[in-house]
C-alpha cells in the first residue's frame, strides 16, 4: 500500500510544522508536504498532483478567503481539500462547503480533532466542526454568485484573484506570463460568466462568498 500523500498549505511556518508532526503521527502511513503559500503549492502540484488530501489556511499572502478552495477545487478537481482555519463562523462554514470543501476544521481544534477529520475526510467522508448545523435560511444570492464563479476556468479564478488585489491587466500578464491579450479575453469571460459589466463588480461578486475579511 502506498503512502497517504498529504499537502499542507499554510503561512504560518510553526503552525505548518505542528501540523505536520501531528499528521505524521495520527494518520497511517503518512507522507506530509509543506506550502507557504498558493502559488508554492500549485508548483507543487504542477509537478505532482496525486495527493490524497490538500488541507488550506484560507489567510496567506495572495489568497484571503475561499479563492485559494475555488481554484484548487478547479485546477484539480480529484484532490480533495479540506479548509483549516481561524475563521470558523457557520456561515463560512456552509460556503465552504457548497464550494466543495471536503471538511473545515477550526484552528481551535485539539490535535485529536484534526486527526479524526483529516482520516473521516481520507475515508471519503465529510468533516464538519462540532456544533455545526445548516442554516435554515440559505443566501440565495451568495450561492446564485458561488455556482458561477465555479464555472470559471482555473486560469480565469486565478486571473479574478489578482483583479482582487488591484492589479492592471499587464501586470497580470507578466505574473502569469501570457501576452495581454490574453488577460483581456479572460477578464471579458469572467464578466460574461458571473453576468457583471465590470472589474469593479466582478471583484464586489467574488468577495461576497469569499467570507473571509482581509487581515490588517
Amino acid at each position: 500500500m502506498g503512502a497517504t500523500r498529504i499537502l499542507i498549505v499554510d503561512d504560518h511556518p510553526l503552525f505548518r510544522e505542528a501540523l505536520k508532526q501531528a499528521i505524521s503521527g495520527g494518520v497511517a502511513n503518512a507522507s506530509v508536504s509543506l506550502a507557504a503559500s498558493l502559488d508554492a503549492a500549485t508548483a507543487i502540484l504542477g509537478k505532482e498532483d496525486d495527493y490524497d488530501l490538500i488541507l488550506l489556511d484560507l489567510r496567506m499572502p495572495g489568497v484571503q478567503g475561499l479563492s485559494g478552495l475555488i481554484y484548487l477545487r478547479a485546477q484539480y478537481p480529484n484532490v480533495p481539500v479540506v479548509i483549516i482555519t481561524a475563521a470558523d463562523d457557520h456561515g463560512l462554514v456552509q460556503k465552504a462547503l457548497n464550494l466543495n470543501a471536503a471538511g473545515f476544521i477550526p484552528k481551535t481544534s485539539g490535535i485529536e480533532t484534526i486527526i479524526a477529520a483529516v482520516n473521516t475526510v481520507l475515508k471519503g467522508d465529510i468533516w464538519a466542526p462540532d456544533g455545526y448545523a445548516q442554516p435554515s435560511t440559505a443566501d440565495k444570492e451568495g450561492e446564485d454568485i458561488a455556482r458561477r464563479v465555479a464555472t470559471l476556468t482555473a486560469q480565469q479564478i486565478r486571473v479574478l484573484m489578482m483583479l482582487k488585489e488591484g492589479l492592471l491587466n499587464k501586470q497580470i500578464a507578466y505574473e502569469l506570463n501570457v501576452s495581454e491579450a490574453t488577460i483581456k479575453a479572460h477578464v471579458s469571460a469572467i464578466l460574461q460568466k458571473l453576468n457583471v459589466s465590470s472589474r469593479t463588480q466582478a471583484v464586489i461578486a467574488a468577495s461576497r462568498i469569499d467570507g473571509v475579511q482581509a487581515e490588517h
